[in-house]
């Protein structure tokens, strides 16, 4: 274990930065619980505030709104005062954006929600768009894939934890079985805002070292009318297409895993096959026995209007964490792959067994397609930390101004939902399923293509036939 230790972590003058990429491993946890939280509210706003699913996917227009325009001040503001000024500004934005969902909750309408999703989201941008390079350069290059999964893989870690607590506080009830979620929305929130203040104090005293990554492309020389932008590269150009589209396609699976999963309030339909009686006597049976686990177990299964017992909206966000469990699988063993494998063919495998799971999808083929849903979030799973390494492979010191490109490609996480909704408004949820295969396939052309646009053949330099 120690020799993997060192090949990850150790730098040429034999430095050792295995904590540094720790601390920073924990802002990964922190926006995927962020990002969990999020993704299972859209069904909260339907039922409460009487929205369609596209009217619904504003919350995901809010919160890769702030993304995008954050991320060239978050680069920006990297570039001049080094790394650990930069987290600390998204940390404490984090922690506004938290504390205004108390408010928020008394306004009680719909716009004061999206204000703070926006925020929260404007300062993850900061650090998104510093965490992601940073962690591709604590150690040497060929494993920058490797290392960028690994801290990712927290994130994964975040995210199956966001919907439980999601499932906890927006969908909860009492006794006389009314939804309170409206009342209890801003506890979470509030507490992540706590968190991340004393996040911003261990940072603001701890060793985060300002290192500069290799200039494979020659672009910090100072060569006299010779222009040096990273937009003549196209492995970078090609990087934020891929970004987009990615994140158009996460956040599409994301927002309408509920809707899949639980009857439609507009059709009184499900596409999850019937669930059979037995399940929700077992459940009940184990929650009888279960402890503290009690209140967590209950209420998954729900007869719906035509008698038919279906999966509850509380069953569908605890499902949730079912998906981001394979999800973190997928990092898990995708970072063990990518240091067998070149990151850009693995992108390319991934990214075309998930335009197969959203066609199986698509065409209704009952418990194979529900299956399919969670392969979709294992498939994903090495894609967005992979394209954002290929992207900026290479690119020296403007490698925090390409990440800060990169992440505003996130943009498409607020677009293309609310283009899925459209489409599972007029037919369903599974057709909408459409919409993110074409995405995947967009990813597809990136991976198989980029050792062609980068002149390299892997992370690992760059080939014989040399940089642009």
């Amino acid at each position: 274990m120690s020799t993997n230790k060192q090949s990850l972590f150790t730098m040429p003058d034999g430095k050792n930065l295995m904590f540094t990429f720790t601390l920073v491993s924990s802002l990964f946890l922190l926006w995927g619980f962020c990002n969990g939280m999020i993704d299972v509210m859209d069904k909260h706003f339907q039922e409460e505030l009487h929205l369609s699913l596209s009217q619904s996917a504003n919350v995901q227009w809010a919160h890769y709104l702030g993304y995008f325009l954050m991320a060239l001040p978050a680069g920006w503001l990297a570039s001049r005062l080094g790394y650990k000024a930069g987290i600390i500004a998204g940390l404490l934005m984090v922690a506004v954006g938290g504390l205004w969902f108390v408010p928020a909750t008394h306004i009680a309408s719909f716009w004061a929600f999206l204000v703070g999703v926006c925020f929260i989201a404007s300062g993850l941008t900061f650090l998104e768009t510093i965490a992601n390079p940073y962690t591709t350069v604590l150690g040497p290059t060929p494993f920058a894939a490797t290392r960028i999964n690994l801290a990712q893989s927290c994130n994964g870690i975040g995210w199956i934890l966001g919907p439980i607590v999601g499932s906890m506080y927006f969908y909860s009830k009492n006794a006389q079985g009314v939804s309170t979620g409206s009342q209890t929305l801003w506890i979470p929130y509030a507490g992540v805002a706590v968190v991340v203040l004393i996040l911003a104090v261990v940072f603001f005293f701890a060793e985060v070292p300002d290192i500069k990554t290799e200039d494979d492309y020659h672009l910090d020389d100072a060569t006299p009318g010779v222009s040096h932008s990273i937009w003549l590269h196209p492995h970078f150009v090609a990087a934020v297409a891929a970004q987009f589209f990615y994140v158009a396609a996460q956040s599409c699976i994301f927002a309408f895993f509920i809707n899949y999963m639980t009857v439609s309030s507009k059709t009184g339909l499900s596409q999850v096959p019937a669930i059979p009686a037995s399940w929700d006597s077992a459940m009940t049976n184990l929650a009888a026995h279960a402890g503290f686990l009690q209140n967590w177990l209950l209420g998954w299964f729900e007869t719906n209007k035509a008698g038919v017992l279906s999966i509850s909206n509380k069953g569908a966000s605890n499902l949730a964490s079912v998906g981001f469990v394979c999800f973190l699988l997928g990092r898990f063993s995708g970072a063990g792959l990518l240091k067998r494998f070149s990151a850009h063919k693995m992108l390319g495998l991934y990214a075309l067994l998930n335009v197969a799971t959203c066609l199986v999808i698509f065409c209704k083929l009952g418990w194979l397609s529900v299956a399919c849903v969670f392969l979709s979030y294992f498939f994903m799973s090495i894609m967005f930390p992979t394209i954002f390494a290929l992207g900026i492979f290479g690119l020296g010191a403007r490698a925090k101004k390409a990440s800060a490109f990169i992440v505003m490609a996130i943009m498409g996480g607020a677009v293309i939902p609310k283009l899925m909704g459209q489409v599972a408004d007029r037919y369903d949820i599974s057709r909408g399923f459409i919409v993110p295969m074409f995405c995947f396939a967009v990813v597809a052309l990136y991976g198989f293509n980029w050792s062609r646009f980068s002149k390299a053949e892997s992370l690992s330099g760059v080939g014989a036939a040399g940089g642009h």
